[in-house]
Formats: structure tokens, sequence, C-alpha cells
């Protein structure tokens, strides 16, 4: 028997056949024919069980047999924003690994230290796909493009805001400690800096625009490390 495989499909109730990449990767790849079994996600919450009813080069056609309504595995809503790293594969890494973990938004920063100022969130949204896919997440995170510092605390939020640095002399708290305090279905966002930590004057700054000054224990991390430890912080704590 064949192991059921999952797609991923905007709006599978809309459309009968997977999107191009999808529809040649299940059938130059995968080798599905008429009759296997699939499974769609449409990154809203709900999964689809299918049918494969025809196959081409280019093209894999379903019908859908089933709804399968998923239960959010975490309640409250778990926003990361973070300064991408200087090298690519880092911070490609730590965005498949944030998905799999489960987070619901990711957002990159452009600070004073940063050492990369642009990104490629295609190319990152497709990475985020193949989490999804292997990890079985029935939603999918939002990508945001890169956002300036200033603009970013600027924009107002709900829930409850944190930034993470390493500078001793500002008073800090352990991220963890603090989302413990906080009711299950809190929204949570956190600021992650640069490879050169943020900015002392972008910590006061977004302290007095109401983030909590936090620390994420005794090691110094890297960008990526620190930015899947608050993840996994705020998974604990849902």
């Amino acid at each position: 028997m064949k192991e059921t495989r999952y797609f991923y499909v905007p709006d599978p109730v809309s459309v009968n056949e997977l999107p191009a990449d999808e529809a040649s990767h299940a059938v130059k790849v995968l080798r599905l024919v008429a009759g296997d079994e699939m499974m769609l996600m449409d990154g809203k919450g709900t999964f689809y069980r299918a049918i494969v009813t025809m196959v081409s080069n280019h093209h894999c056609a379903y019908a859908i047999q089933e709804a399968l309504p998923q239960q959010r595995p975490w309640e409250g809503h778990i926003h990361l924003a973070i300064a991408p790293t200087k090298l690519v594969d880092r911070i490609e890494w730590m965005v498949e690994k944030a998905v799999e973990i489960g987070v619901d938004e990711i957002t990159f920063l452009d600070c004073k230290f940063s050492e990369r100022r642009v990104v490629k969130t295609a190319r990152l949204d497709k990475i985020v796909v193949s989490a999804m896919k292997q990890s079985r997440k029935a939603w999918k995170t939002v990508l945001h493009e890169m956002v300036s510092f200033n603009d970013f605390i600027d924009a107002g939020m709900d829930g409850s805001r944190y930034i993470a640095h390493c500078y001793m002399e500002v008073e800090r708290s352990f991220l963890f400690e603090e989302l413990k305090r906080l009711p299950v279905s809190e929204s949570v966002t956190v600021m992650i800096g640069p490879e050169g930590d943020f900015s002392i004057d972008e910590v006061h700054k977004a302290v007095a625009h109401g983030f909590r000054s936090v620390h994420l224990g005794s090691s110094r991390l890297r960008t990526e490390t620190a930015g899947l430890s608050a993840i996994m912080m705020s998974q604990l704590s849902k």
C-alpha cells in the first residue's frame, strides 16, 4: 500500500488539479497514478482526502472525497520578528524548523546592525510549504516582507510583545517565565535581533513602545537559534 502523500492546494474546492509544482512532483517523482489516494492541504485549517483521477506529464487531476477540518495544535498566536542572518542558508534552515515546530507569522526586520537587508520571500515561501507538508501542519505560516525596525514597532499589534537582547545594563526577565504567566490564548510577538544584536537605542525605543525586555537564558545564542528558542518557549507555554 502506498503512503498517503500531502499536497498544498490553496483553494482545493474551486479547482480539480494540483498546482504546477505539486503536479510535477506527484507525477514525475512520486509516480502517482489514477486511483491513488492523496491528502490536500489548504493552509487554512482543513485537509481534504482526494483520489487521483487523471495524470499526464504536467497535470494531476483529483476528486475530493472528504473534507477533514483540523484542530489547532496550540492556542493563541505566535509571531516571530527576526533580523535575517548574513548567510542565507542559516535563515532558510531557521524558517524550515520554525514551521515544523509551529509559528503563525514570521516578519523579517531591517535593524541598525543588520548584515542582510534583502530576503527572497518567494524562495522562503517554498520552504514554508515543504515544511508544512513534512510536519502535517494544517495552517500555513505567513511570511512578511522585510520591514524596518522603526516601522515594525510603530505599527502597533495586539497581545504581549517582547524584545530579546543581550544588554546587561537594561533590566531583562526570562522570556519563558514571562510567557508562563500569560493566558494560553494570548497572542505573542517576540523580536530577535541581528548577529550584532539590536542597538541600545532600538532596545530603549521598543520598550518605550510597550515591548518587554527579555533574555532567552544564560547562553549567548546565534540569531537563528534564538529565533527557534523563542518559538519553542512560546509553544511550551500554550
